[in-house]
Protein backbone atom coordinates (compact mmCIF):
# COMPACT_ATOMS: atom_id res chain seq x y z
CA UNK A 1 0.00 0.00 0.00
CA UNK A 2 1.30 3.43 -0.91
CA UNK A 3 2.35 5.52 2.08
CA UNK A 4 0.03 8.45 2.74
CA UNK A 5 1.31 11.95 2.18
CA UNK A 6 1.71 13.99 5.35
CA UNK A 7 -1.40 16.05 4.53
CA UNK A 8 -3.56 12.90 4.52
CA UNK A 9 -2.32 11.61 7.89
CA UNK A 10 -3.71 12.40 11.30
CA UNK A 11 -0.78 14.37 12.61
CA UNK A 12 -0.62 13.54 16.31
CA UNK A 13 1.95 14.95 18.70
CA UNK A 14 2.31 13.71 22.28
CA UNK A 15 4.08 15.99 24.75
CA UNK A 16 5.51 14.44 27.91
CA UNK A 17 5.82 17.11 30.58
CA UNK A 18 3.34 19.92 31.30
CA UNK A 19 5.82 22.40 32.77
CA UNK A 20 6.70 25.77 31.26
CA UNK A 21 8.58 24.35 28.26
CA UNK A 22 6.00 21.67 27.45
CA UNK A 23 3.04 24.03 27.81
CA UNK A 24 4.70 26.84 25.82
CA UNK A 25 5.53 24.38 23.05
CA UNK A 26 1.89 23.23 22.97
CA UNK A 27 0.76 26.86 22.79
CA UNK A 28 3.09 27.62 19.87
CA UNK A 29 2.29 24.33 18.11
CA UNK A 30 -1.45 24.96 18.37
CA UNK A 31 -1.06 28.32 16.64
CA UNK A 32 1.15 26.87 13.88
CA UNK A 33 -1.57 24.66 12.39
CA UNK A 34 0.96 21.82 11.99
CA UNK A 35 -0.75 19.25 14.21
CA UNK A 36 -4.25 17.75 14.07
CA UNK A 37 -4.02 16.56 17.66
CA UNK A 38 -1.88 17.62 20.62
CA UNK A 39 -1.87 15.31 23.64
CA UNK A 40 -0.30 16.52 26.89
CA UNK A 41 0.80 14.05 29.57
CA UNK A 42 2.31 14.57 33.01
CA UNK A 43 2.55 12.71 36.31
CA UNK A 44 1.11 15.83 37.94
CA UNK A 45 -2.49 15.39 36.78
CA UNK A 46 -3.70 18.72 38.14
CA UNK A 47 -0.99 20.61 36.25
CA UNK A 48 -1.72 18.62 33.08
CA UNK A 49 -5.48 19.26 33.29
CA UNK A 50 -4.96 22.93 34.07
CA UNK A 51 -2.64 23.49 31.12
CA UNK A 52 -5.02 21.69 28.74
CA UNK A 53 -8.03 23.66 29.96
CA UNK A 54 -6.12 26.92 29.56
CA UNK A 55 -5.09 25.94 26.02
CA UNK A 56 -8.52 24.79 24.79
CA UNK A 57 -10.09 28.07 25.85
CA UNK A 58 -7.99 29.65 23.11
CA UNK A 59 -9.31 27.39 20.35
CA UNK A 60 -11.50 30.10 18.75
CA UNK A 61 -8.31 32.04 18.05
CA UNK A 62 -6.09 29.46 16.29
CA UNK A 63 -6.39 26.75 13.60
CA UNK A 64 -8.58 23.74 14.34
CA UNK A 65 -6.74 21.20 16.47
CA UNK A 66 -7.70 18.66 19.13
CA UNK A 67 -5.98 19.43 22.45
CA UNK A 68 -6.44 17.03 25.34
CA UNK A 69 -4.75 15.32 28.24
CA UNK A 70 -3.65 11.74 27.69
CA UNK A 71 -1.67 8.77 28.89
CA UNK A 72 0.99 6.31 27.74
CA UNK A 73 -1.61 4.65 25.50
CA UNK A 74 -1.34 7.69 23.21
CA UNK A 75 2.24 6.86 22.24
CA UNK A 76 1.19 4.08 19.88
CA UNK A 77 -0.17 6.23 17.03
CA UNK A 78 1.86 9.42 17.59
CA UNK A 79 3.98 10.82 14.76
CA UNK A 80 6.13 12.73 17.25
CA UNK A 81 6.64 12.23 20.99
CA UNK A 82 8.30 15.26 22.59
CA UNK A 83 9.87 14.71 26.02
CA UNK A 84 10.26 17.85 28.13
CA UNK A 85 9.93 16.11 31.53
CA UNK A 86 12.67 16.12 34.12
CA UNK A 87 13.57 16.89 37.70
CA UNK A 88 14.77 20.31 38.83
CA UNK A 89 18.03 20.63 40.73
CA UNK A 90 17.56 20.66 44.50
CA UNK A 91 19.67 22.62 47.01
CA UNK A 92 22.87 20.72 47.74
CA UNK A 93 22.39 18.37 44.78
CA UNK A 94 25.33 18.06 42.41
CA UNK A 95 25.01 18.34 38.63
CA UNK A 96 26.00 14.69 38.27
CA UNK A 97 23.33 13.60 40.78
CA UNK A 98 20.76 15.57 38.80
CA UNK A 99 21.93 14.01 35.53
CA UNK A 100 21.60 10.51 36.99
CA UNK A 101 18.09 11.30 38.26
CA UNK A 102 16.97 12.71 34.92
CA UNK A 103 18.61 9.85 33.03
CA UNK A 104 16.44 7.41 34.96
CA UNK A 105 13.30 9.49 34.30
CA UNK A 106 13.96 9.85 30.55
CA UNK A 107 15.12 6.24 30.23
CA UNK A 108 11.89 4.96 31.82
CA UNK A 109 9.77 7.15 29.52
CA UNK A 110 11.72 5.97 26.45
CA UNK A 111 11.18 2.33 27.42
CA UNK A 112 7.46 2.95 27.87
CA UNK A 113 7.19 4.62 24.46
CA UNK A 114 8.94 1.62 22.90
CA UNK A 115 6.67 -0.84 24.73
CA UNK A 116 3.63 0.82 23.15
CA UNK A 117 5.15 0.18 19.71
CA UNK A 118 5.22 3.82 18.65
CA UNK A 119 6.30 4.18 15.00
CA UNK A 120 7.03 7.88 15.19
CA UNK A 121 9.99 10.04 16.16
CA UNK A 122 11.12 10.67 19.74
CA UNK A 123 12.31 14.24 20.34
CA UNK A 124 14.25 14.85 23.57
CA UNK A 125 14.26 18.34 25.05
CA UNK A 126 15.14 17.75 28.72
CA UNK A 127 18.64 18.79 29.77
CA UNK A 128 21.45 17.88 29.49
CA UNK A 129 19.86 17.10 26.15
CA UNK A 130 22.81 15.35 24.48
CA UNK A 131 23.34 12.91 27.35
CA UNK A 132 19.61 12.26 27.75
CA UNK A 133 19.20 11.70 24.00
CA UNK A 134 21.89 9.02 24.28
CA UNK A 135 20.06 7.46 27.26
CA UNK A 136 16.69 7.50 25.47
CA UNK A 137 18.23 5.90 22.39
CA UNK A 138 19.87 3.08 24.33
CA UNK A 139 16.89 2.41 26.60
CA UNK A 140 14.33 2.44 23.77
CA UNK A 141 16.32 0.17 21.47
CA UNK A 142 15.18 2.29 18.51
CA UNK A 143 17.10 3.14 15.35
CA UNK A 144 19.52 6.07 15.69
CA UNK A 145 17.50 8.11 13.22
CA UNK A 146 14.26 8.09 15.24
CA UNK A 147 15.62 9.39 18.55
CA UNK A 148 16.84 12.96 18.28
CA UNK A 149 17.57 15.79 20.68
CA UNK A 150 16.62 19.43 20.24
CA UNK A 151 20.38 20.01 20.33
CA UNK A 152 21.65 23.41 19.23
CA UNK A 153 18.67 24.41 17.09
CA UNK A 154 17.89 27.17 19.60
CA UNK A 155 21.58 28.09 20.00
CA UNK A 156 21.83 28.46 16.22
CA UNK A 157 18.77 30.72 16.26
CA UNK A 158 20.39 32.88 18.94
CA UNK A 159 23.55 33.00 16.83
CA UNK A 160 21.60 34.13 13.75
CA UNK A 161 19.78 36.78 15.78
CA UNK A 162 23.00 38.26 17.14
CA UNK A 163 24.67 38.25 13.72
CA UNK A 164 21.66 39.97 12.17
CA UNK A 165 21.86 42.68 14.85
CA UNK A 166 25.59 43.25 14.46
CA UNK A 167 25.43 43.19 10.65
CA UNK A 168 22.12 45.12 10.40
CA UNK A 169 20.67 42.45 8.12
CA UNK A 170 17.31 40.67 8.27
CA UNK A 171 17.78 37.51 10.36
CA UNK A 172 16.13 35.47 7.58
CA UNK A 173 19.10 36.32 5.32
CA UNK A 174 21.63 35.05 7.84
CA UNK A 175 22.55 31.35 7.82
CA UNK A 176 24.71 30.14 10.68
CA UNK A 177 25.12 27.11 12.93
CA UNK A 178 26.25 26.32 16.45
CA UNK A 179 27.60 22.76 16.70
CA UNK A 180 28.68 20.29 19.39
CA UNK A 181 27.30 20.07 22.89
CA UNK A 182 24.21 22.04 23.86
CA UNK A 183 26.25 23.63 26.61
CA UNK A 184 29.51 25.33 27.44
CA UNK A 185 31.65 23.48 24.87
CA UNK A 186 29.44 24.39 21.90
CA UNK A 187 31.10 26.42 19.13
CA UNK A 188 30.24 28.52 16.10
CA UNK A 189 30.90 26.94 12.71
CA UNK A 190 32.15 30.15 11.09
CA UNK A 191 33.14 28.25 7.94
CA UNK A 192 29.42 27.55 7.37
CA UNK A 193 28.24 31.09 8.18
CA UNK A 194 26.95 33.30 5.38
CA UNK A 195 24.90 36.44 4.80
CA UNK A 196 22.74 36.37 1.67
CA UNK A 197 24.86 33.48 0.38
CA UNK A 198 28.14 35.34 0.91
CA UNK A 199 30.60 33.65 3.26
CA UNK A 200 31.04 35.72 6.42
CA UNK A 201 34.79 36.18 5.78
CA UNK A 202 34.00 37.76 2.42
CA UNK A 203 31.01 39.73 3.67
CA UNK A 204 32.76 41.42 6.61
CA UNK A 205 35.18 43.67 4.64
CA UNK A 206 32.38 45.66 3.01
CA UNK A 207 29.86 45.37 5.87
CA UNK A 208 31.49 48.15 7.88
CA UNK A 209 29.40 47.61 11.01
CA UNK A 210 32.34 46.95 13.35
CA UNK A 211 36.02 47.89 13.51
CA UNK A 212 37.47 44.66 14.91
CA UNK A 213 35.57 41.71 13.48
CA UNK A 214 37.78 38.99 15.01
CA UNK A 215 37.24 40.38 18.49
CA UNK A 216 33.52 40.82 17.82
CA UNK A 217 33.26 37.17 16.74
CA UNK A 218 34.48 35.98 20.12
CA UNK A 219 32.01 38.29 21.84
CA UNK A 220 29.09 36.97 19.77
CA UNK A 221 29.88 33.32 20.52
CA UNK A 222 30.20 34.13 24.22
CA UNK A 223 26.79 35.84 24.12
CA UNK A 224 25.27 32.73 22.56
CA UNK A 225 26.78 30.47 25.24
CA UNK A 226 25.62 32.72 28.06
CA UNK A 227 22.14 33.52 26.73
CA UNK A 228 20.32 30.89 28.78
CA UNK A 229 22.18 31.87 31.96
CA UNK A 230 21.12 35.51 31.55
CA UNK A 231 17.48 34.61 30.92
CA UNK A 232 17.40 32.25 33.90
CA UNK A 233 18.96 34.94 36.11
CA UNK A 234 16.35 37.46 34.94
CA UNK A 235 13.19 35.34 35.14
CA UNK A 236 14.00 31.83 36.31
CA UNK A 237 13.67 29.77 33.10
CA UNK A 238 13.67 29.81 29.31
CA UNK A 239 10.63 28.64 27.37
CA UNK A 240 9.42 30.99 24.59
CA UNK A 241 12.27 30.57 22.10
CA UNK A 242 12.78 26.87 22.86
CA UNK A 243 9.05 26.32 22.26
CA UNK A 244 9.38 27.90 18.83
CA UNK A 245 12.53 25.89 18.07
CA UNK A 246 10.61 22.71 18.87
CA UNK A 247 7.80 23.76 16.53
CA UNK A 248 10.42 24.16 13.78
CA UNK A 249 11.73 20.63 14.35
CA UNK A 250 8.20 19.24 14.59
CA UNK A 251 7.24 20.90 11.31
CA UNK A 252 10.21 19.28 9.56
CA UNK A 253 8.96 15.87 10.72
CA UNK A 254 5.20 16.29 10.19
CA UNK A 255 5.62 17.92 6.78
CA UNK A 256 8.52 15.76 5.55
CA UNK A 257 10.47 18.93 4.82
CA UNK A 258 14.02 17.53 4.59
CA UNK A 259 15.16 20.51 6.66
CA UNK A 260 18.78 21.02 7.66
CA UNK A 261 18.76 21.39 11.45
CA UNK A 262 21.46 21.05 14.10
CA UNK A 263 19.67 18.41 16.16
CA UNK A 264 21.51 16.10 18.54
CA UNK A 265 22.13 12.65 17.10
CA UNK A 266 24.32 9.61 17.70
CA UNK A 267 27.53 9.74 15.72
CA UNK A 268 29.01 6.47 14.47
CA UNK A 269 32.26 7.54 12.88
CA UNK A 270 31.05 10.78 11.31
CA UNK A 271 33.61 13.54 11.91
CA UNK A 272 35.74 10.70 13.42
CA UNK A 273 33.50 10.64 16.53
CA UNK A 274 31.73 7.52 17.80
CA UNK A 275 29.12 6.53 20.39
CA UNK A 276 28.09 9.96 21.60
CA UNK A 277 25.15 12.26 20.80
CA UNK A 278 25.84 15.87 19.87
CA UNK A 279 24.66 18.45 17.35
CA UNK A 280 25.79 18.46 13.74
CA UNK A 281 23.91 19.47 10.57
CA UNK A 282 21.27 16.82 9.82
CA UNK A 283 18.51 16.47 7.24
CA UNK A 284 15.30 15.99 9.23
CA UNK A 285 12.09 14.62 7.74
CA UNK A 286 9.12 12.31 8.44
CA UNK A 287 11.19 9.37 9.69
CA UNK A 288 13.58 11.50 11.73
CA UNK A 289 17.14 11.98 10.52
CA UNK A 290 17.61 11.04 6.87
CA UNK A 291 21.28 11.92 6.72
CA UNK A 292 24.07 13.54 8.70
CA UNK A 293 25.80 16.21 6.65
CA UNK A 294 29.55 15.91 7.12
CA UNK A 295 30.33 19.53 6.42
CA UNK A 296 33.93 20.37 5.45
CA UNK A 297 34.79 21.99 8.79
CA UNK A 298 38.12 23.67 9.43
CA UNK A 299 40.76 21.82 11.51
CA UNK A 300 40.01 24.16 14.43
CA UNK A 301 36.28 23.44 14.19
CA UNK A 302 36.88 19.69 14.01
CA UNK A 303 38.99 19.96 17.17
CA UNK A 304 36.17 21.84 18.92
CA UNK A 305 33.66 19.19 17.85
CA UNK A 306 35.93 16.42 19.13
CA UNK A 307 36.36 18.27 22.43
CA UNK A 308 32.57 18.44 22.84
CA UNK A 309 32.32 14.73 22.14
CA UNK A 310 34.99 13.92 24.73
CA UNK A 311 33.25 16.02 27.40
CA UNK A 312 29.93 14.28 26.78
CA UNK A 313 31.57 10.87 26.69
CA UNK A 314 33.03 11.45 30.17
CA UNK A 315 29.59 12.39 31.56
CA UNK A 316 28.05 9.24 30.06
CA UNK A 317 30.85 7.09 31.49
CA UNK A 318 30.26 8.50 34.99
CA UNK A 319 26.54 7.74 34.98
Amino acid sequence: MKKKAYSEQHRKVVVVGAGSVGATYCYALAQSGLADEIVLTDRNEDLMKGQVLDLVHGQPFFPTVIIRSGSAEDYKDAQVVVITAGAAQKPGETRLQLIKKNAEIIGSIAEEIARHECKGVMLIVSNPVDVLTYVALKRSGWENTRVIGSGTVLDSARFRYLLSNYCSVDVHNVHAYILGEHGDSEFAAWSMTNVAGINIDEYCPFCGQCSNWKERRQHIVQEVRESAYHIINYKGSTHFAVGLALVRITGAILRSQNSVLTVSTLLDGEFEIKDVCLSVPCIVSADGIIRIIESPLTPEELTSLSRSGNILRKVIDFM
